[in-house]
């Protein structure tokens, strides 16, 4: 535990009062009805809603997540969150659009735009209660949990003593902010979080005992922990934390903030955006900041810690308080900045706050506005005022991070909770990218993917059934290959009930076609609905662009790793690849931005 100076306590409650000083300035505005509540009039430029997407990406737990990977798998095992670069990117220059045009009020309420009937009724109901609530107090939890960790670690302050403090100042801007609360406080949020992390990560590695830059480089501890990518020789690890990442995983999994094809706080924003333009220079924005720069001051200090704290016992010994549940990998993070010196301590202490209240905000917006939107409004009010809207949806975000702080208080480690939503929802992507351009999908074969998909992980995570088939020693298949047999037998399952089940009523079709325009030749079979593209198709020139800046902002990051490692050439070769890639996609743009028609 550390004793915080003045400065340090001066520079977080100046923080705190700035913060719900914006969202009570707002709030007047964001109550007038539950569209300004939760989309703000979409009205919202890029260039806000995309610092905000990459604010609510960076949570807490992020850099204690960073650091577990680091700490065990090296900096290559982030390939397990990097592959979901080409998700997003595919959002950009495929989804972002279509979403925009869509125009619904969030990306729950799609489901009765692009299904119809009971089907698509229930699955509405279902999925806003099942993200809404259960995926969203899980993701919260794991956000909360880590800002447990560090007030325990820094400041000596029990578990409940943090979830208090921190929510209570989340709670009271997010509730009467509302959506516009919360991407204006996300402005003054970003800067503070990602300057407190530049600044930790500077300092930090010119400790005394980890010597600089150069030094922590050539550590025995580190040296083995610095390539980009995993060991070709170690067939598992290579499976497991590259392959089944960009063979399999992007497009398969549904993990909040990388959806196949948008969805969820990404989608809300999307929505919220003044055009279809601004959704996708938002997107944009928002990958290129959230994989090729934000990463490296998260990765040093997780490589400065191996040489500060080498292993569990050294991190409990130095912090003897720590409990037995509470003890892991990513406790290296928070342990680390008890080196740092007054005021650079308290902006530290405030970019995590920073960090915190940007994504519990979020996911606080985000949730309430599927419990409201998509149950209290459509199945249990249907004529309340927007006043009363906003009421309940006030009331469902307290609830929200009530149920987020209890659960929070039981959890062990975020990557606990990272591999069990990524496993929840294997299998489900493919659905979520084809269904805006096939007219066979109907509701059905989203339904029988969710509970195929939940159903499979928890029999092989939790039963002997597991153990049979994926057991350390004597198991029928490799442990590492739990995954990759969630999304097949997810997907004969979902492809074998679309094609057992009635597809969607010719006027469904036709109204989501008329609404979306998302042409291609998987709707052409529909000639008797008039609904045949008869103009040049954007989407193959968007895949060619999502590749490009795949490549482009994947450069970018190595090229930052490469002059942090010391090897200029390979990140002058790597800068000049990022110029390269810029110019095709400018060239490209005018055909990515060309229109289909019905």
């Amino acid at each position: 535990m550390v004793q915080l100076e003045f400065l340090d306590i001066a520079l977080i409650v100046s923080f705190f009062a700035l913060i719900l000083f914006v969202g009570l300035y707002v709030s007047k505005s964001s109550g007038e009805s539950s569209s300004a509540y939760f989309l703000s009039g979409r009205n919202m430029p890029w260039w806000l809603l995309g610092v905000s997407m990459v604010a609510t990406t960076f949570s807490t737990d992020t850099p204690n997540l960073v650091t577990d990977i680091v700490r065990t798998n090296g900096v290559s095992g982030n390939w397990v969150w990097w592959a979901f670069l080409l998700t997003g990117l595919l959002t950009v220059f495929i989804y972002a659009r279509l979403w925009r045009k869509s125009n619904v009020n969030t990306d729950i309420e799609f489901y009765e735009l692009r299904y119809g009937g009971k089907p698509a009724r229930f699955l509405r109901i279902f999925r806003a209660v099942y993200l809404g609530l259960f995926f969203n107090v899980l993701a919260m939890a794991a956000v909360t949990l880590a800002a447990i960790k560090i007030g325990s670690i820094i400041l000596g302050l029990a578990p409940w003593q943090t979830v208090l403090i921190g929510g209570a100042v989340t709670v009271i801007f997010s509730t009467f902010g509302g959506f516009k609360g919360v991407v204006y406080t996300d402005f003054i949020l970003f800067f503070v979080a990602m300057g407190g992390s530049i600044a930790a990560a500077w300092y930090l590695i010119d400790l005394p005992q980890v010597g600089g830059l150069s030094n922590l480089i050539q550590h025995d501890n580190v040296a083995d922990k610095l390539s980009f990518f995993p060991d070709f020789s170690n067939t598992e690890l290579l499976v497991t934390l590259l392959i089944i990442p960009l063979a399999v995983q992007w497009w398969s999994a549904w993990y909040p903030g990388a959806e196949p094809g948008g969805g969820g706080y990404i989608a809300q924003r999307m929505l919220a955006a003044k055009n279809e333009k601004h959704a996708i220079g938002a997107t944009f924005f928002f990958n290129i900041m959230h994989y090729a720069l934000r990463p490296w001051p998260w990765i040093l200090v997780a490589l400065a810690s191996l040489v500060v704290f080498p292993d569990l016992q050294s991190i409990q010994n130095a912090f003897p308080g720590i409990t037995p549940d509470k003890l892991g990998e990513d406790l290296a993070y928070s342990a680390m900045l008890t080196f740092l010196p007054s005021g650079l301590l308290g902006l530290l202490l405030a970019s995590l706050a920073a960090a915190y209240m940007s994504t519990i905000s979020t996911h606080l917006n985000w949730g309430a506005s599927y419990l409201v939107n998509d149950c209290y409004k459509q199945y249990f009010n249907k004529t309340a005022s927007e006043k009363q809207l906003v009421r309940v949806g006030r009331t469902a975000t307290v609830v929200l991070l009530i149920l987020s702080a209890l659960l929070a208080l039981i959890l062990q480690n975020a990557l606990q909770l990272f591999d069990i939503i990524l496993m929840f929802g294997a299998g489900t992507g493919v659905i979520f990218i084809l269904r805006w351009f096939w007219w066979r999908i109907n509701a059905w074969s989203e339904i029988s993917a969710m509970f195929a998909s939940g159903v499979i992980s928890l029999l092989i995570n939790l039963t002997p059934v597991g153990l049979v088939l994926f057991g350390d020693n004597d198991g029928l298949f490799e442990s590492y290959l739990k995954y990759p047999f969630v999304v097949l037998m997810t997907t004969i399952i979902w492809l074998l009930t679309m094609l057992l089940t009635r597809p969607e009523s010719e006027s469904v079709l036709k109204s989501f076609y008329t609404t979306a325009q998302p042409g291609g030749p998987g709707w052409k079979q529909r000639h008797k609905a008039d609904i045949v593209n008869e103009t040049p198709w954007s989407v193959p020139f968007g895949i060619v662009a999502m590749l490009l800046g795949s490549v482009g902002i994947y450069s970018a990051m190595f090229a930052v790793g490469s002059f942090l490692y010391g090897n200029l050439v390979t990140g002058g070769v790597l800068t000049a690849i990022c110029v390269v890639v810029a110019a095709l996609l400018f060239k490209l743009w005018p055909k990515i931005s060309r229109t289909s028609a019905p």
